[in-house]
């Protein structure tokens, strides 16, 4: 754990508002773990859009068409790779921290006060999201659960998919029922609402419909989270760890350093002088500007379109190398002023939105038959995107999907869980067995033949 980093590195101020935690004996290993998913190289920078946003409809590489040209036939046209760089980050980068998380785990045998149990909740937690990414990308994975004293202790099997979901609940139900509701001081910490979020979205998944509304509707009448009503600055800074987030990877500019990574400036408009925000890579495509229905006002926030104002008097340029750019990357620019610095290092990654849960309850609702509750739902999402009230159907929740978490990631494995995949993306070179992304050639060596690749590569 590295010193003179941000509050998720050091010792936080605060306590839980459920009550006086006091500090696990594993606090400083929890805390690696967090810093660790801000700065571990496949979780959460560039390699992240490249996996969950640029292999979708409403995503492409963007940048200049020689920059990065071959991750673009790779995961645009889904000519994957087993041994790209970016390849082998999102699998190892995952794993690495897995392996923090089993630790603390196994540690949390030696430790019986309240503080190292809430400790070893957060360590299931996080371990639960990262495999559920994993499962997303992979399908069959191995289950390495034990702590990794030696190289060979990473050598596994893969487990199928109903056995890694399987794991995947239980640790998130073990750790929503001891995680606090809300941290005060200490954002970004594991949270019952974001264990409980997560096994709604894994039942989701599996089709178990009624299970999963259940735990959706847990978050939802919690009443600790909320829509901000205004979606146009819900991704700027100053919503960061807002009533809408269930969780989010903080990441923070202080005095001048950046506790970051490349997530946010590999997305910024490539252009000059006060446009060079960043690569400009992950950027939207035509067709999804044309998704929008009209006076949707997640469009303008979520697409960036040349020769239009940012909001804020500035007029995009037009000739530069895209003429669509990720809105949801961009920066006020007070603030970048504030900061001395035009690429962002400091909005955090929202990795779950309480909009996700309510969307996630309307299609388990609708699935289970109870069509009222599914609209209603539904349209508390389309109300503060300006849009009139509609009946629940699988149609227009797959298009509130869609729009609402455009250029968020969401976009490919909802195609894929939908079934949509093949008629969606085919003619971009999708295959079915593009659902599922190769295991890296590197893996496969390490093992020696015990970890077997995914079919047909």
């Amino acid at each position: 754990m590295s010193c003179g980093d941000d509050f998720l590195d050091r010792k936080p101020l605060g306590q839980s508002t459920t009550g006086d935690l006091s500090e696990g004996g594993l606090q400083a290993e929890v805390y690696g773990v967090y810093s660790k998913l801000r700065t571990q190289a496949g979780v959460s920078n560039w390699t992240k859009h490249w996996f969950q946003s640029i292999r979708s409809d409403d995503a492409m590489k963007g940048s200049t068409a020689n920059d990065a040209a071959e991750m673009g036939t790779i995961m645009d046209n889904y000519q994957y790779s087993k041994v790209k760089a970016e390849a082998n980050d999102n699998w190892s980068g995952h794993y690495n921290i897995i392996y923090d998380c089993n630790s603390i785990i196994k540690k949390s045998e030696n430790f019986t006060d309240n503080g190292s149990l809430i400790n070893k909740a957060e360590a299931q937690a996080v371990r639960g999201f990262l495999y559920f990414e994993l499962r997303r990308d992979y399908g069959e994975i191995p289950l390495v659960l034990n702590p990794i004293i030696s190289p060979q202790d990473v050598i596994k099997a893969k487990s199928t998919i109903a056995e890694v979901d399987a794991q995947i609940k239980a640790d998130l139900v073990a750790a929503a029922s001891v995680l606090p509701a809300t941290w005060s001081g200490q954002e970004g910490r594991a949270t019952s609402g974001m264990a409980k979020s997560y096994l709604a979205k894994l039942e989701l998944y599996q089709g178990n419909w009624s299970q999963s509304l259940i735990y959706a509707e847990e978050v939802i009448n919690s009443g600790i989270y909320s829509l901000n009503p205004d979606y146009d600055k819900l991704f700027f800074d100053g919503a960061d760890n807002g009533k809408e987030s269930v969780w989010e990877i903080q990441f923070a500019r202080l005095g001048g350093v950046n506790y970051s990574n490349n997530y946010w400036e590999s997305q910024g408009v490539r252009g000059a002088g006060t446009w060079d925000l960043g690569w400009g890579f992950n950027v939207p495509t035509t067709n999804l500007v044309n998704a929008y229905e009209p006076n949707d006002k997640r469009k303008a926030a979520t697409i960036l379109q040349e020769g239009t104002s940012d909001g804020f008097g500035n007029i995009l340029p037009t000739g530069l190398a895209q003429p669509n750019w990720n809105k949801k990357a961009y920066t006020l620019p007070s603030r970048r002023t504030l900061e001395g610095e035009n690429k962002n290092h400091w909005t955090n990654i929202k990795v779950l939105r309480y909009a996700d849960v309510l969307l996630i309850a309307a299609e388990a609702a609708l699935q289970s038959g109870n069509v009222a509750k599914a609209t209603t739902y539904l349209n508390m999402i389309r109300t503060r995107a300006g849009l009139g009230n509609v009946s629940a159907t699988l149609a227009a929740i797959k298009q509130e999907r869609r729009v609402e978490f455009g250029m968020e990631g969401e976009r490919f494995y909802d195609l894929v869980r939908w079934g949509d995949a093949v008629s969606v993306l085919g003619t971009l070179g999708y295959q079915d067995k593009h659902k599922h992304y190769p295991i890296p050639q590197s893996a496969i060596d390490q093992s020696g033949g015990v970890l077997v690749q995914n079919p047909n590569y």
